[in-house]
């Protein structure tokens, strides 16, 4: 939905007056705390000792944000380490965008001089000064290496998807439980504020009875030298690579390169971006598993000859350039009543980037909209004589009219921008990040924090014991739901899941499922 410039500042007024006056005093504390908001907002706080020494495995797109975006209080980077020499240098220099500006820049040349530089990541792991690693490497890898750190006896925090099937995920917690090491991946929306706030307000039952999230994300690739996935590949890199490729699990420099565009070494739009909106969905609901799913993908643009532009012809990409799914979530009364279902669709397709990507959460009392991670608004559903809609201002009252139960909200005239209220909410919300940084100070807080013993009673700790907001179980439910919606789509089937698939202990795994494979 496109929404004027007027009707989204009244929405962002109405969620910070919503979030600043069902939570006033839980905000006005986390701000007297002062420091960072994140440490403070998400219950975590200095280190006790000096910031964990970590290396760098993986400098490319999603590793140089990580790198730019680290937080040096908690995290000492005394290494890097990537296959492609222009990855190297770029994780030094940056490449000219403000999310990806370089070490250099950031940290100062006189610090970075200091960082050790390694080719592969096995050269890096067998540095005894590392603790723990920051891992963003093709999906084919995430695995592969993350089990290599962990025998090594780093801490590991892995880029999400967590792996590029179910059976390496149970690999992967079991050997980090094996080795008492966290492993934390990167679904960087349980550590931005903004979703926090705006699933606080979920919670608290402000939009009343939830039937339908809307997520998407659409891009247009389809102009010449557009697509961000298919990129060109540097002399340096293939001359140092040509032989070397193979070694790490890819057939080819090209698809080292270009992962993300073939079955063997990525997982498509699913992975790569709906796994971060059913992720968001997931928490809107409750960290409810799904019930089940079904959809459609295909190459309907770069597998057409003779569509767009001529070099769509010779593209030899494998993965889909538009998917669309409908998944089935249990709603709070699903086990008295097995009507009570929510439904999510997402879509994401390649050719047209009308509608900013997000979620819209659509409440019997009222709409939430996430748009870009970072901007939220909240609009009221009329209810009497009284419309609702983007163009109303909002308060919050106690009462039951407009759905079941819990707060309301209505169209005010009176609401005041300067109230204490939405004051706080403003201020609680006006360093807008999108998680990276608080996902990494949290993991380097918990490895100062938690030890020795990481797994009490055989388990990762708790969210409310200090326990990392999306630990290895947590973030095998994410790819359980973006690669069991690969597997609908490929086999053109609706897809029950099943309890044991999100159970670590068992072998279960939707991908060799005969239900679904059979």
């Amino acid at each position: 939905m496109k929404l004027t410039t007027e009707q989204k500042q009244i929405g962002n007024e109405n969620f910070n007056e919503a979030v600043g006056a069902s939570r006033r005093d839980f905000l006005l504390g986390t701000l007297a705390a002062g420091g960072a908001i994140g440490a403070t907002y998400f219950h975590y706080d200095k280190l006790k000792g000096y910031p964990v020494k970590v290396g760098f495995i993986g400098t490319g797109d999603e590793g140089s944000v990580l790198l730019t975006q680290h937080p040096p209080e908690y995290m000492d980077v005394v290494a890097v380490a990537d296959l492609r020499p222009s990855n190297r240098k770029r994780a030094f220099i940056g490449d000219g965008n403000d999310n990806r500006v370089g070490l250099n820049k950031k940290l100062g040349m006189e610090t970075t001089k200091k960082i050790k530089v390694y080719e592969n990541h096995k050269k890096l792991l067998e540095d005894p000064e590392i603790e723990a690693v920051v891992i963003a490497v093709p999906l084919n890898q995430h695995s592969a290496v993350a089990i290599d750190a962990l025998k090594a006896g780093k801490h590991v925090l892995a880029e999400k998807l967590m792996a590029q099937n179910v059976t390496q995920c149970k690999e992967m917690i079991k050997v980090a439980k094996d080795a008492n090491k966290l492993l934390a991946i990167g679904h960087q929306r349980h550590y931005n504020v903004i979703y926090d706030n705006a699933n606080h307000l979920i919670q608290a039952g402000m939009l009343g009875d939830i039937k339908h999230i809307r997520a998407l994300w659409h891009r247009n690739n389809a102009f010449p030298r557009a697509d961000s996935w298919r990129k060109p590949i540097a002399k340096e890199d293939m001359d140092a690579l040509k032989d070397e490729a193979s070694k790490f699990g890819y057939s080819s420099v090209e698809e080292l390169i270009n992962w993300r565009l073939y079955n063997s070494s990525g997982g498509g739009l699913m992975a790569e971006l709906g796994s971060h909106q059913l992720d968001a969905c997931s928490i809107f609901l409750g960290k409810k598993h799904p019930i089940s799913v079904v959809g459609y993908g295909g190459r309907n643009f770069y597998g057409v000859k003779g569509v767009g532009a001529p070099f769509e012809q010779l593209d030899k990409r494998e993965i889909d350039d538009q998917v669309f799914i409908i998944m089935e979530f249990p709603g709070a009364n699903y086990q008295d009543d097995k009507n009570d279902i929510v439904i999510v669709t997402y879509s994401s397709i390649s050719t047209n980037s009308f509608e900013p990507y997000g979620e819209t959460v659509y409440g019997s009392k009222g709409t939430l909209i996430i748009q870009g991670e970072l901007d939220t608004m909240l609009y009221k559903e009329g209810w009497g004589n009284s419309p609702g809609g983007v163009e109303q201002r909002l308060h919050v009252i106690e009462g039951d009219k407009g759905g079941a139960g819990g707060p309301v909200l209505a169209a005010s005239a009176s609401w005041a921008p300067g109230s204490t209220a939405s004051s706080s909410a403003s201020i609680a919300s006006s360093k807008k990040s999108r998680g990276y940084t608080e996902e990494m100070e949290h993991f380097c807080y918990a490895i100062r924090n938690q030890g020795p013993e990481f797994y009490p009673n055989g388990k990762p700790r708790e969210i409310e014991d200090g326990g990392l907001r999306c630990d290895g179980v947590h973030a095998m439910g994410d790819a359980i739901m973006a690669l069991t919606s690969n597997l609908a789509m490929k086999h053109s089937k609706r897809v029950t899941f099943k309890e044991e698939w999100f159970n670590p202990d068992s072998p279960a795994v939707p991908e060799t499922d005969p239900e679904i494979i059979g």
